[in-house]
């Protein structure tokens, strides 16, 4: 087996593996395959070149060790977004110190990958070339075939939302179609009775699964289901569609965004309309962001774990790099209302 060569310089005072060899009274060999969590070493050896390591500060050298666990010790974060979104969007910075508490304790590394320009072959082609150690997929639209296709190539990977299409990947997403429904049963019984919803992509699960919830919760009640605005995930995308629904709607008294994102645009729109929120239109959103109390009125929200949506797809990973059993296929994360003043 190939040993890691060290990288460092003993003449310079800084310790090498031979001199953890030496304190710890073992091989060279012994001290390398401790280092990189090999079996065949005894407790005792383990124990004591863990202790000539903390005594002499030895500090491994990572490339070299990665030539025999054949580990980059790095994970991909792949978002299907352009990069003015993503950095705008409270929901990814929520996800990403989700990703950054997940991964405490851990050596890995994250490599956040922006893939909204990409046709997928050569961020596939990089991804499957040992670079990373396994993928998080996360915002995907439509079929998108790039979970699938690092799965079939062997790398691990883990999709954040449930992912359209035939793609047999595992993935970490909020109870969407829940928080809908929630949302459309609290402004039924505030008393509206022409209930709209800006909805999300059609071409993304969490935007089908948050319209599916609030059309349940409609249609329980014996009302219809026809005002419907589909927006993307911004300010702007949901005061146009806020626009479109009281040219099309104009007795709407109701409006449940599919993201507080959107639901700051559309409360901009009724403003600039003279609506009044709520008296006039009630409008609850969903994340419950920081967007959420920082309009005026506060915002009635569904709220997702986005952080804990981070941390569990991250623990997902890593889980089946370390090679656990059994591990779950999917895992749905609960949301709940958070009422405020805007419903």
């Amino acid at each position: 087996m190939t040993e890691p060569v060290d990288a460092t310089i003993e003449d310079r005072g800084t310790p090498t593996l031979e001199a953890v060899a030496r304190a710890a009274g073992v091989s060279r060999s012994t001290v390398s395959r401790v280092i990189n969590e090999l079996p065949g070493v005894s407790g005792r050896a383990r124990e004591a070149v863990n202790r000539a390591i903390e005594t002499l500060r030895y500090v491994p050298n990572e490339a070299a060790r990665s030539l025999v666990t054949r580990r980059t010790n790095s994970i991909a974060l792949v978002v299907s977004e352009p990069g003015d979104r993503v950095f705008g969007d409270p929901f990814f910075a929520g996800v990403l110190r989700g990703i950054h508490a997940g991964l405490s304790g851990n050596r890995q590394l994250v490599l956040m990958m922006l893939a909204e320009d990409d046709d997928g072959a050569q961020l596939e082609s990089y991804l499957c070339s040992g670079h990373v150690d396994g993928a998080l997929v996360v915002s995907m639209h439509g079929s998108d075939p790039l979970p699938q296709r690092l799965a079939a190539a062997g790398l691990p990977v883990v999709a954040g939302g449930r992912p359209l299409g035939d793609a047999n990947v595992p993935y970490v997403d909020s109870d969407n179609f829940t928080g809908g429904l929630l949302a459309a049963r609290h402004l039924v019984s505030a008393g509206r009775g022409r209930i709209a919803t800006i909805a999300g992509p059609e071409d993304m699960a969490v935007g089908i699964d948050r319209l599916v919830g609030w059309r349940r919760g409609l249609s329980e009640a014996g009302l219809p289901t026809d005002a419907i605005v589909h927006s993307d995930f911004s300010v702007d995308g949901g005061a146009a569609a806020m626009a479109e629904l009281l040219e099309r709607y104009p007795d709407v008294d109701g409006v449940f965004a599919a993201a507080d994102i959107i639901a700051v645009g559309a409360m901009r729109e009724l403003a600039q309309r003279g609506r009044r929120i709520p008296a006039d239109v009630a409008v609850v959103g969903f994340d419950d962001s920081v967007f959420a109390t920082s309009v005026t009125p506060r915002l009635t929200t569904v709220r997702q774990p986005v952080e804990e949506f981070g941390r569990t797809l991250t623990w997902r990973l890593l889980a089946q790099l370390a090679g656990e059993e059994h591990l779950p296929p999917s895992i749905l994360l609960p949301t709940e209302l958070i009422v405020r003043d805007s419903a």
